[in-house]
């Protein structure tokens, strides 16, 4: 199992929308370490590098080197729950000023 924070971006397997597929994809963890004491979950929002297509609730990663990401690219606005053993590995963390905009821009996506 792999230990995160919330802002760290780490290796899972997302679940498509559909349920009938999985991609190995990067996410950012959402969830704070209270949720992380009272559960076995992580709640994370998926990473893609498909830059040219932003859609509401994505946000443009800014410092995506610096995250441990390979190319340019965006927190999408797909949230998933996610057991912590399913994490593969942690592959850095966002900036604090991407990471806010990300949540900022989840936020209004989920009306919050």
């Amino acid at each position: 199992m792999t230990t995160c924070k919330r802002g760290d971006v780490v290796l899972v397997e997302f679940v498509f929308a559909e349920g009938t597929q999985k991609k190995k994809r990067p996410a950012v963890v959402l969830s704070s370490d209270a949720y992380h004491r009272g559960r076995q979950e992580v709640i994370l929002a998926a990473i893609t590098s498909n830059v040219h297509r932003v859609l509401p609730g994505d946000t443009k990663i800014e410092k995506w080197e610096n995250a441990g990401l390979k190319f340019p690219s965006l927190v999408a606005g797909i949230v998933q729950t996610m057991r912590t053993d399913m994490i593969e590995k942690r592959l850095g963390t966002m900036s604090d000023k991407d990471f806010q905009k990300a949540q900022d821009n989840l936020r209004r996506a989920m009306g919050f």
